[in-house]
């Protein structure tokens, strides 16, 4: 009796592997904890959320210690004048308080400090979003590999009985040459195909590795009674508004952009007069040595000064203009970054909706075909035992059934990708989504 091998090695990858199988949320969980890239997002955070306390500190007093000690010679020419030389020494302490007063740069560049400080914020909460979904398209891809060197296998494994039946038939005299020569040709090409697929799984494996830094061992599969849900709400337009609202990476550009408007009011106030407060207390104390006698030493007072300076700006070359216009520049620059964003959010929004509702019937028509080449290979081998069928539509039909089964191994993965990818577009993807993933698993 002939073995099915295309059916048992699909019943095969369906079963849960022996041991403990690494799920989503394991990979989610080691990716949070050793991902660089979100790393470096977070670092840099940080290292942007300082320009604001420097950016503050600019407007608080400024306390600052001096200490300084000189000494002058008086010595003459004359060796008869040589007893009567030495050297004068003056010692200066002193403390200062500066404080701004008035001077609208600073607070314009305190303000754009903190747009930016929110900028990088919604870019963080970007770099997040994105995690959950480069760790599912990495996790998926392993198993979209896993099936399809499965498949490739089990290929091969039909080819070569089928190149077995053609050449033990063609020694009986009951085919022709030419059965065992395409027989030949398909099982060669399935093996290069099966070497393909290997190649394809372990680097799928390292992509997972690269985010995870953890080698990739044994994944929990998706289960076949796969949720075929559409969209909630099923209305593109309401996505496509949530997404406006929402997503983070569209919010980072519209802080970016506050950010480029206060940098202007700063380079502008480069105009304007500005009023500084000063206190300073100090001593000085000076004294004279002579070189045959005790130095004479005069006691320095303390003595404290307080005034206001107003800095009001005249001409500086024309730098003052040209910060105006950099700004400006700059300003149009982030504004049309941010129009690019909004158009890619909206397009990105639209596709993965559509792609949702695509996908559902895809998987659909995928099963259906997965169904009907199992019943057409098994017609078309029942036609080549009693010579109503040739040796090449065995092969074809094979052929046919391997590629339904690798579609609609893609095409389940990418269903669950999508419909995380919709809610990222609209920028309302969490680790429930995640964990919501996790429970399709087997």
């Amino acid at each position: 009796m002939r073995l099915k091998l295309l059916t048992l090695a699909l019943a095969l990858s369906a079963l849960p592997l022996a041991g403990h199988s690494e799920d989503l949320l394991d990979a989610y969980r080691e990716a949070r904890a050793n991902d660089p890239v979100l790393s470096q997002a977070e670092a840099t955070r940080l290292a942007v959320g300082e320009g604001v306390t420097q950016a503050r500190a600019l407007m608080l007093p400024q306390l600052n210690g001096s200490y300084g000690l000189t000494q002058q010679s008086n010595g003459s020419a004359s060796s008869s004048l040589l007893s009567n030389s030495g050297h004068s020494r003056t010692r200066q302490v002193s403390a200062t308080l500066n404080q701004s007063v008035i001077d609208l740069s600073q607070w314009a560049n305190l303000s754009a400090a903190k747009s930016t400080a929110h900028s990088q914020d919604s870019a963080y909460e970007a770099s997040l979003q994105a995690l959950y979904v480069r760790v599912t398209t990495a996790y998926f891809g392993v198993l979209t590999s896993q099936d399809a060197l499965v498949f490739a296998k089990a290929n091969e494994d039909a080819y070569k009985e089928a190149y077995d039946q053609a050449d033990q038939r063609f020694k009986v005299g009951l085919s022709a040459v030419t059965d065992v020569y395409q027989a030949k040709s398909y099982y060669e090409l399935a093996k290069a195909q099966t070497i393909a697929a290997q190649n394809t799984l372990n680097d799928a494996k390292e992509a997972l590795t690269q985010i995870t830094g953890k080698p990739v061992t044994d994944l929990k599969k998706l289960r076949e009674d796969l949720p075929l849900t559409p969209p909630t709400p099923a209305d593109p337009n309401a996505w496509v508004q949530a997404a406006l609202q929402s997503n983070p990476t569209v919010q980072s550009n519209q802080y970016a952009v506050q950010a480029a408007e206060h940098d202007i009011d700063a380079a502008r106030a480069g105009h304007l007069p500005t009023l500084n407060a000063t206190v300073e207390r100090g001593k000085s104390t000076s004294w004279y040595e002579q070189a045959s006698a005790a130095g004479l030493r005069g006691n320095g007072q303390y003595g404290t000064t307080v005034g206001l300076s107003v800095n009001i700006p005249i001409f500086s070359g024309g730098a003052t203009q040209s910060r105006v216009r950099q700004s400006i520049y700059q300003r149009d620059e982030a504004q049309d970054s941010l129009e690019s964003t909004r158009r890619q959010v909206v397009r990105n929004t639209l596709n993965f909706y559509r792609s949702v509702l695509a996908g559902i019937s895809q998987v659909e028509a995928n099963k259906a075909s997965v169904e009907s080449g199992q019943k057409a290979l098994e017609a078309t081998r029942a036609g080549f035992d009693v010579g109503t069928q040739t040796m090449l539509n065995v092969l074809n039909a094979i052929q046919t059934l391997t590629q339904a089964e690798s579609s609609y191994s893609q095409s389940r993965h990418q269903l669950v990708l999508d419909q995380l990818e919709l809610k990222q577009s609209a920028g309302s993807i969490d680790v429930k989504d995640m964990e919501l993933v996790n429970t399709m698993l087997q």
